[in-house]
């Protein structure tokens, strides 16, 4: 491996040499973190500026969420391959580039298209910036900096949602997008002057062809879901998209079969019980809560008559149920082991998804704020339990590739949350035929997006039933 020169610097144990390497991290962090979650209450405001139904601007949150799941599996090749100061600066670039471009969209379709922008940057943000991290510091030292960095991703969607609803309402929609620009261009000054210059000597081919194949089918599927309710595709299109997303997967599995190790994500990692559990887990259970930053607030202010930024305000006590389950969960693991934390909990998700169908705006504020609260709670312990599951057993080379392949499938299972959603939720509003029926539509949806996250406990209860408890080892990934 080599390295520019102030790399070494980097190794030092002196706090000051690798702390702006840290900010700079945790900053790349916040954004994408930020990014995720400000737009959702934005968006019945921005369908009425680009005169589109609110029902139909999902499209709006699964391109940025499609798009970091494809570029990520590439973004730390091409950061072994450029240098990793070359390739977070473009990240970055990319970011505030697709930010400018979505605050100076007219339509939906360059929205969107803007949004794809953005993503491309998204996605090389934190994978980038944590390789960094773990090739120029201390191995002793990683785990207190992944520790520090992580903190911006609790903080942003703690006040995305809130940003997000009183900018609406003091300015407009478009500045969402406009803050990252400040922060884009101290950042990318910042990488210039503080981001090591680290490359790989020992870096094997790209594999393009499984890597083409695996994103056709995550594209193909996820247009065949939106073109059930935002694109309005003919059936026979969308059974065409489907078979093919099948197809390509499929296609990728025998590929991957054959090319061994040197295989974008290697079977080898489906080997490990615990690995294959927790990713089938992850993207069957995610499908659920990925789609509820997305049904809340437009429940909030479409039924309800909320506005944006109280939509914002009453998502803050999930992201603090959140924060706070954290110091729930090692305990919980040590105690019952994996297979029962996750088959209780999951059931547990899934029902306070469906919880939401009694929702009807009579109910006093402090019981939403606990309604919604007990969510945020079961939700942070899902994705936690999930997490360091999945990675407890990777060693060596499968490490950096399971990591990967994990952070592919949590962007795809967002993205197709929204998708699976907004069709369930087209479909109920179709049946139900007026806009007056729309809180029913919602309810149904609701408790549809509860059962299919319910369902998901099927397959936590294949691990087997003498899952070893958390141990000093695995305790370091229990992190979201």
């Amino acid at each position: 491996m080599t390295s520019s020169s102030d790399t070494p610097s980097m190794a030092s144990d002196k706090p000051q040499n690798y702390r702006p390497l840290l900010w700079l991290v945790a900053m790349g962090f916040f954004m994408q973190a930020l990014d995720s979650t400000i737009v959702n209450t934005a968006l019945p405001a921005m369908a009425r500026s680009l005169g589109e139904s609110p029902l139909r601007m999902q499209s709006v949150i699964i391109a940025y969420m499609l798009t970091m799941a494809i570029i990520i599996p590439v973004s730390g090749w091409l950061a072994d391959r450029v240098g990793t100061r070359k390739i977070f600066f473009s990240a970055i670039f990319l970011f505030t580039l697709g930010s400018i471009l979505c605050a100076s969209s007219q339509t939906l379709p360059l929205l969107v298209a803007s949004r794809v922008v953005q993503g491309v940057g998204g996605a090389m943000l934190l994978p980038v910036g944590r390789l960094t991290m773990l090739r120029a510091l201390p191995r002793h030292l990683f785990l207190p900096a992944m520790s520090f960095i992580t903190i911006p991703g609790l903080i942003g969607p703690l006040i995305g949602p809130t940003l997000g609803g009183w900018l609406v309402e003091a300015l407009s929609w478009h500045w969402i997008f406009l803050i990252n620009v400040p922060i884009g261009i101290i950042g990318g000054l910042a990488t210039l002057r503080f981001m090591p210059d680290i490359r790989s000597d020992a870096l094997m081919p790209f594999d393009s062809a499984g890597y083409f194949l695996l994103t056709s089918g995550m594209v193909a599927l996820s247009i065949a879901l939106d073109g059930l309710s935002e694109l309005h595709l003919p059936h026979a299109t969308v059974m065409l998209l489907l078979i093919f997303g099948f197809v390509s997967l499929t296609t990728y599995w025998l590929h991957a079969g054959r090319k061994g190790d040197a295989a974008l994500f290697s079977l080898k990692l489906f080997i490990l019980p615990s690995y294959r559990i927790g990713v089938l887990g992850n993207l069957f259970a995610r499908i659920g809560s990925g789609s509820m930053p997305f049904l809340l607030p437009l429940l909030l202010q479409v039924c309800l008559g909320h506005t944006p930024a109280e939509a914002g305000m009453m998502m803050i006590p999930v992201a603090l149920a959140a924060m706070l389950s954290k110091n729930f969960v090692t305990p919980l693991v040590r105690k019952f082991g994996y297979r029962q934390v996750l088959v209780a909990n999951t059931v547990l998700v899934g029902l306070s998804i469906a919880s939401f169908a009694l929702m009807t705006g009579d109910e006093p504020t402090w019981l939403r704020v606990i309604h919604m609260g007990l969510f945020g709670f079961f939700n942070s312990i899902q994705f936690t339990c999930m997490n360091t599951l999945t990675l407890k057993d990777l060693d060596g080379k499968l490490a950096s590739s399971g990591n990967g392949l994990l952070s592919m499938v949590m962007m795809l299972s967002m993205s197709l949350g929204v998708a699976s959603a907004a069709a369930v939720l087209a479909g109920f509003t179709q049946i139900m035929g007026n806009v007056a029926n729309t809180l029913e539509a919602f309810h149904s949806t609701f408790i549809c997006v509860g059962l299919m996250t319910s369902a998901a406990a099927w397959i936590f209860w294949q691990l087997p039933h003498d899952e070893p408890v958390v141990t000093e080892k695995s305790d370091t990934a229990l992190v979201e």
